[in-house]
């Protein structure tokens, strides 16, 4: 039976462990189990978020097993090798497809009910690794998905806001696709409070033009390369990205999010996991909204969901 304010994470790395702290921090759920196999990282990545409880809110935050993980609603999974300086997330698909095929089994075994969030690069490619073998398992693939482009979106919308002087959170502006090279930025869908962008830059008298959209998708797109380059590995933005799509799940908000989880079609590819705005509650994913796109994003999208495709079958699937 799963507990509504249980959570696990799998891998305590620096994504796994920020997003523990992202999570202890905002106040999503009551227990967080964090495993490793390094088990005197997770121990001391435990005590070190536990200390900060009392600045934060009641929260449980220990280390364990596998087997610790029973009960948990929700299950991040961040396990696997970290991604090198100017390697691309596609070329650290070998590495870490190995690790799912024993973490995975080992989740499911213990918390065959959680929802299995996951955020190890390639994500496209391992969440549907990651579905398929939660499928073969008899878990509900509805349950399965991944981080996707939650935080490119969260990078463009902060981007653009700054850019146009309003608070991101009423910039609407979504990144389809690959998190990676191949992501597509869906300028013909922003909106700000409700208004088309080229309107709204109209009507405030900002001077918004082609040299503009092509630095802000330059920075979005490159943003990951940039801070592995300075030191070593994205975790901040990630961490924090996870807490809040592990939120929605544990609070059933109903939250429309970019995620990434096995799709039927996106752009005429078949069987692909790539995010599109997803509609994420409790159950996982209850609905997915594809964008009525530019014709030229439609064909970007197309193109990226065919860089994913060619991975997943590379792994023969």
């Amino acid at each position: 039976m799963t507990s509504r304010g249980k959570i696990g994470v799998v891998g305590s790395g620096f994504v796994g462990a920020t997003a523990a702290y992202a999570m202890t921090m905002r106040g999503v759920g009551r227990e967080i189990v964090l495993v490793d196999l390094n088990h005197k990282r997770a121990v001391a990545e435990a005590d070190d978020i536990h200390h900060a409880v009392p600045f934060a809110h009641p929260m449980s935050i220990r280390a364990g097993s596998y087997a610790d993980l029973a009960g948990s609603r929700v299950v991040v999974i961040t396990a696997g090798v970290n991604q090198k300086p100017g390697e691309t997330r596609l070329q650290l698909l070998e590495r870490n497809a190995a690790v799912f095929h024993s973490v995975v089994p080992a989740i499911l075994e213990h918390a065959p009910e959680a929802r299995l969030v996951v955020a190890t690069n390639p994500v496209d490619v391992t969440t549907h690794l990651t579905a398929d073998i939660a499928r073969k398992l008899g878990a509900p693939v509805m349950g399965v998905f991944g981080s996707g482009t939650t935080l490119d979106t969260a990078r463009f919308r902060t981007l653009l806001g700054q850019r146009i002087g309003v608070d991101p959170q009423h910039v609407h502006a979504y990144v389809l696709g690959e998190h990676g090279d191949s992501e597509v930025l869906a300028w013909s869908q922003v909106t700000i409070g409700g208004t088309p962008l080229d309107e709204f830059c109209r009507r405030q008298k900002i001077d918004f033009g082609d040299t503009d959209r092509a630095a802000i998708d330059e920075s979005v797109r490159r943003a990951a390369y940039r801070i592995i380059e300075g030191k070593t590995a994205t975790y901040y933005g990630i961490g924090s990205a996870l807490a809040r799509i592990v939120e929605t799940v544990v609070e059933d908000q109903r939250s429309i999010l970019t995620v990434c989880a096995p799709t039927a079609d996106v752009a005429g590819v078949k069987d692909v996991t790539i995010a599109l705005p997803r509609l994420v509650g409790g159950d996982g994913i209850l609905s997915t909204f594809p964008q009525p796109l530019s014709a030229q994003e439609e064909e970007a999208l197309q193109r990226s969901a065919t860089v994913v495709r060619e991975a997943i079958t590379s792994l023969g699937l």
